[in-house]
């Protein structure tokens, strides 16, 4: 994902939520610099792992864990974004990529990424107390941002860990995409959750996936 591309995305992003474009860019800043001299696999990593494959991507609905026991997860590239990932972990499976912003159960993505996992780790405003607390714990970090990118601090596209997880996909070339644990219309989420839940939906069909 260009940047020039995505940034009318996110300058409209940062209008409806009221965010700061300087928070986001101090974040992505903190979390190069905790990158710096720690093994990361880099962005060829994800596209060794994705491109062509078959990819099933994990959002945390409360359909997931039901979700998966339809499906041969043996199929599929596994990618789960943030708390998705105990949930395909209970389900028998170590996600192949995950994708967080570390708002979920971060020691079970911990235990994934020491058994390989690799983990596309965000940084925005909110969440530096996060970055320094659990990115030195984790191993096979990529990161992210919705701001510039900088060294080590790459930008996919995608806002919210799901969308985020599906532009991950679709960048590194998946063959197909399949969504679980998507429930764009959850009647029972906050005011700002339906929010985010609704510019997912918007970036994820955005790409023109058949999904």
């Amino acid at each position: 994902m260009e940047f020039t591309a995505w940034e009318p995305i996110y300058k409209e992003i940062l209008q409806d939520f009221g965010f700061s474009q300087e928070e986001d860019e101090q974040a992505a800043l903190l979390l190069s610099h905790l990158l710096e001299g720690k093994v990361s696999p880099g962005p060829e990593a994800l596209k060794r792992k994705i491109a062509g494959k078959d990819v099933l991507v994990c959002g945390n609905a409360p359909t997931l864990a039901e979700d998966l026991d339809r499906l041969d997860l043996g199929r599929y590239v596994v990618i789960a974004a943030d708390g998705a990932t105990a949930v395909v972990m209970d389900a028998g499976r170590i996600p192949d990529v995950i994708v967080t912003d570390l708002d979920g159960d971060v020691e079970r993505e911990i235990e994934a990424s020491k058994q390989g996992s690799l983990v596309v780790v965000h940084a925005h405003g909110d969440n530096m107390d996060k970055l320094l607390n659990y990115v030195p714990r984790l191993q096979n970090v990529i990161g992210s941002t919705q701001a510039v990118p900088l060294e080590n601090v790459f930008n996919f596209g995608g806002f919210t860990d799901g969308d985020r997880a599906v532009y991950v996909a679709h960048e590194f070339g998946a063959g197909t995409i399949k969504l679980a644990g998507f429930f764009f219309d959850d009647p029972v989420v906050s005011p700002s959750k339906n929010k985010k839940l609704k510019w997912a939906r918007r970036l994820i069909y955005s790409l023109g996936l058949n999904i």
